[in-house]
């Protein structure tokens, strides 16, 4: 195994997820690729851009999604991984499988938590979505 991609939602628990990808890449020595997909811009989901200050808060929150992948980053190089962390706008599942194949990724970990009837059936899951796609393992590490 070479690549471990990483998917991050910044929740509460993402250390969880970071924490058996530096487990499993310290034993097979494995790149780990830290993927943030933020959500798409209004105008990629065909809404109108907005005013002003919506923009600047978008840009502010892209900001600080970078400086805490930086942060992330620079925590596992200090432990000794080979790491790399991409943030991308776009629908997660398909981000998540497109740069997963891109990067010649051997294993994808996600998290999963449980979600009411009605969020499963409105919305969906992400991770059961992206299982199901997938020609690549993936790892589902409960964020419990």
């Amino acid at each position: 195994m070479k690549n471990i991609l990483v998917s991050i939602d910044f929740g509460e628990k993402y250390s969880l997820l970071i924490d058996k990808a530096s487990e499993l890449a310290g034993k097979s020595g494995s790149k780990i690729w830290l993927l943030h997909v933020a959500a798409p811009d209004p105008d990629f989901v065909g809404y109108d851009v907005g005013p002003q200050y919506i923009r600047d808060f978008r840009a502010e929150d892209l900001k600080e999604e970078h400086k805490t992948l930086s942060h992330l980053v620079d925590l596992l190089e200090k432990n000794g991984f080979e790491t790399e962390a991409l943030l991308i706008q776009g629908a997660t599942a398909e981000m998540v499988l497109s740069e997963s194949q891109k990067l010649h990724v051997d294993l994808v970990i996600l998290g999963h938590q449980e979600h009411s009837l009605l969020y499963e059936t409105f919305v969906g899951s992400k991770s059961i979505s992206i299982i199901n796609k997938s020609k690549i393992p993936v790892l589902i590490v409960p964020m419990v």
